[in-house]
């Protein structure tokens, strides 16, 4: 059922946008089929399409990074940049962005480039990611690593205020538009290279699912059933860094999905267990995420409102309401 929503939202998702384009004509484009208009398919394949896919992938890869985060610290107010990940990769963008202040205008027209912020961000979050595996690796409290990601973001956070503070308006504005975040902005090519890293990810959650639930009994039952805390602990962390990290550089940091999202699975299929959950959290993840895109779309306007004001706006409510019904979190 929840398949069946998730094609369909996916097509209204492609129909909608700036531009006024029948459901007839976009089945048919969709087809391979010829339109009346060729800009229509050019709109179509090359923009709405692949923006769409994004919206999937994005949705359902915090999602799972929001579930893997909320199991492995035992926290329901766990979410996918808990890490400093996320802080990472907006370090990299604030350096590429607001540095070329100090570094000469160079810098300033990589920033232009998709792929220029898309390596700053890469670089910055495998930065971040570095440090935490150390830290990982060095204590032995899972608890420890969580508040060490935390400081990670503060610190992170305190370098780009230190930057913004001494760039100019314009830089500002654009450091400001990508961190409102953005699903329209990727090629084909770009997209490919996001999808490769998603599916490694993915493949990766589906290969930790016996570690998940044994963690949800604390570290010493899963020690007893054979678990090596340590190197378990390492491939989910990794793996949260890795689809955290690339969802961050490729379409900006957007908010709430990842925390949201593992709730409402665990609300609506009322269990722990991850070979339902996980399965569960990729189709919700990518529904709320189209729904947001859709509603952001603001059809029959040429105005597109900022996605991670959509996600707050929609989603807090609905997960305000399912807490206050169910009165109970799983985790």
């Amino acid at each position: 059922m929840l398949s069946i929503l998730l094609v369909i939202l996916w097509f209204v998702n492609v129909c909608l946008g700036s531009v006024s384009i029948p459901f007839q004509e976009v089945f048919s484009i969709l087809m391979g089929e010829e339109t009346s208009k060729e800009a229509w398919q050019t709109i179509v394949l090359n923009f709405r399409v692949p923006k769409a896919i994004t919206a999937i992938l994005v949705g359902s890869g915090l999602s799972i990074s929001g579930l893997l985060m909320q199991t492995l610290f035992r926290n329901p107010l766990a979410g996918p940049f808990v890490l400093g990940i996320s802080s990472g990769a907006s370090l990299g963008v604030a350096l590429l962005i607001l540095g070329s202040s100090f570094l000469g205008g160079s810098l300033l027209s990589m920033a232009f480039s998709n792929w220029g912020l898309a390596i700053a961000a890469s670089l910055g979050a495998f930065l971040v990611l570095s440090a935490v595996i150390i830290a990982a690796n060095r204590v032995r409290n899972t608890m420890s690593i969580l508040i060490i990601g935390l400081m990670f973001g503060s610190l992170t956070s305190a370098v780009i205020s230190v930057l913004a503070y001494f760039s100019e308006a314009e830089q500002i504005q654009q450091y400001l538009f990508w961190s409102f975040g953005s699903l329209g902005n990727l090629t084909w090519e770009e997209l490919l290279v996001f999808s490769i890293i998603y599916v490694i990810g993915i493949f990766g959650t589906f290969m930790v699912i016996k570690p998940l639930n044994s963690f949800l009994l604390g570290e010493n039952y899963a020690k007893s059933l054979g678990i090596n805390i340590k190197k378990s602990r390492n491939i989910i962390l990794l793996i949260t860094s890795l689809l955290t990290g690339v969802i961050t550089a490729f379409s900006g940091p957007i908010a709430f999905v990842g925390l949201a999202v593992p709730h409402i699975a665990k609300m609506l299929f009322n269990t722990s267990n991850h070979k339902i959950l996980i399965p569960a959290v990729i189709i919700i993840g990518a529904i709320v995420l189209l729904i947001c895109d859709s509603i952001a779309q603001l059809p029959s306007s040429e105005y597109t409102l900022p996605i991670n004001a959509i996600t707050s706006l929609f989603g807090a409510p609905v997960v305000i309401w399912l807490l206050i019904r169910k009165k109970k979190i799983y985790v």
